[in-house]
Order: C-alpha cells, then sequence, then structure tokens
C-alpha cells in the first residue's frame, strides 16, 4: 500500500513572498525545501507527496516542478496559473512537458465574494480542463455554497477541495458547514483532502474529540475513494509535527475496512491526480 501525502507546501521564505504568514508564526518564518521534507515522510514511512503552490506565482511552479524533477518522492505538483488571464493558454502550454504538473489552485478563500463565479475566471478553468488538470479549491466553509455553483458549470473538471472547506473548529460549529459538504460531496467529480485541520482548531489546544466529527462528517460524505490524506506541512507545525498528525489520522482510520484505509492513505491521491 503507497502512502502519500496530498497536500504540502515548499518555500524559502520572505516577507513580500508569503506576507500571508503572520509575525507570531515563527515556526513558519523560515525555509522548507525537500531536504527537510523528505527526512519528516522518511520517520512516517511516507512513500511520495503532492507539492501545492503557496505563493501564487508561475515563478513558484517553476520551483516546484524543478523540485519534482530533481527528487522522486514529490509524485505531483499543484502549481498556479493566471486565470483570469486571456493569455492563461499560452501559461499552461509552458508545462506541457512536465508530467508531473498534475493539477492548478488559486486561493479563493483570499478573493472578494463571488469571484470563482466569474466569467473570467471560468474561462481559466476550462483551459485547465482542456490540458487534463486538477483543479484544487481552496476556500472557507461560507465559501461552499458559491462552490457548489461553480463546480456545477464545470461537469468534466476534477476538483479537489483542501483543508475540508475550513470549517469552523475552533469554535465547534457544524452547521450549515455539514450540510454544505454533504452537497457538495454529491457531485462525483469533486474529491476532498482531510488536511489542515489542526489550525482551524486552536493550533496549540486542539484534541482529537474536536476534531474527529468533522473527519467523520467527511469520511461519511466523500467515502474513502474520494477523500485523500493530506498533512498541509509545514503550516501544521502551528499544531502537531508531521509524524503525529499522520498517527493521528492512521489511529481514526481504524475504524474503516482495510481497503477504505489504503484507498484515504494513497490510492485516492493516486488515482485523482494521475499520479505515477
Amino acid at each position: 500500500m503507497l502512502k502519500i501525502d496530498s497536500h504540502h507546501h515548499f518555500w524559502t521564505f520572505t516577507e513580500a513572498d508569503y506576507g500571508w504568514i503572520e509575525p507570531a508564526w515563527t515556526e513558519l518564518r523560515r525555509d522548507f525545501l525537500p531536504a527537510d521534507l523528505e527526512r519528516e515522510i522518511t520517520r512516517a514511512g511516507i512513500d511520495g507527496v503532492v507539492s501545492v503552490e503557496a505563493h501564487m506565482s508561475v515563478d513558484e511552479t517553476r520551483r516546484l516542478l524543478t523540485f519534482a524533477a530533481q527528487h522522486a518522492f514529490i509524485r505531483g505538483v499543484v502549481g498556479w496559473a493566471p486565470l483570469v488571464d486571456p493569455r492563461v493558454g499560452a501559461v499552461l502550454d509552458e508545462f506541457a512537458g512536465q508530467p508531473k504538473l498534475r493539477g492548478i489552485r488559486h486561493v479563493l478563500q483570499c478573493e472578494p465574494d463571488g469571484y470563482m463565479l466569474r466569467d473570467d475566471f471560468n474561462r481559466g478553468i476550462a483551459e485547465v480542463t482542456k490540458r487534463g488538470l486538477v483543479f484544487d479549491i481552496c476556500i472557507f466553509e461560507k465559501h461552499l455554497p458559491q462552490a457548489i455553483e461553480f463546480v456545477d458549470r464545470h461537469p468534466n473538471q476534477v476538483f479537489v477541495l483542501d483543508h475540508i472547506a475550513k470549517p469552523r473548529i475552533r469554535d465547534g460549529v457544524m452547521e450549515p458547514w455539514r450540510t454544505h459538504i454533504r452537497e457538495l460531496a454529491r457531485r462525483p467529480h469533486v474529491f476532498c483532502k482531510a488536511s489542515g485541520m489542526v489550525t482551524e482548531a486552536d493550533p496549540k489546544k486542539w484534541d482529537e474529540g474536536q476534531l474527529w466529527p468533522y473527519f467523520d462528517t467527511v469520511v461519511e460524505c466523500f467515502g474513502a475513494k474520494r477523500l485523500m490524506f493530506g498533512t498541509d506541512w509545514p503550516v501544521c507545525l502551528l499544531g502537531s509535527g508531521y509524524r503525529p498528525w499522520f498517527e493521528t489520522v492512521v489511529t481514526w482510520l481504524d475504524v474503516l475496512p482495510a481497503p477504505d484505509q489504503a484507498e484515504i492513505l494513497g490510492g485516492t491521491a493516486m488515482r485523482a491526480y494521475g499520479l505515477k
């Protein structure tokens, strides 16, 4: 059984490029590079990873693809492209010879309300679809109704929802997140990552009992064949080490049949992103 971490980041830290990393997050205000992650996955017994953009720049996408070419454990890259630019097709064509580019992400949670429903953005998504790439949806739970409308516009596009749509775990609020997640999960072309949960709780005070209802919900809604494990390393370091988060998920999965555990820990990511 291959174990795949479907969501992590690399960066060479600068304030200008990674201004979203708050001053108080001292754990993150340094470089995180492939050698750092390789140590972590070796300790945890992870076989491969998917590198996800964290800066929304074409230059970062190029850098991630360079890392992927140099390190076999990086099975795929989810990069960024200027989806609202009429020239987005040319940008995507630049990467046509890069087999490890498996998806595109735009951090929609940072955009004005309704951004994902703009015509120019959706034309950009059509270019992603033409090239057989996945699109990662990075939103807060308040955006879920728009996300449902958005994915319905693109029935032939594979979508992956990052971080279970960032519910209000810190406050213990389940609704309307749970209702909207159930509705989104009715779309078979949408997958979900069980990642980023620690930082949506109180990173310093979370416990498994606080997170379990949210994890249990996405297992119920998406099923093992559309749910994938991810660490969100190094962001997860605000509240958990790499291996402790992996072991937490493994413990939760003990209630499921072995084939379902294998899907969530690796099989789903392999299929959704077309990893080799």
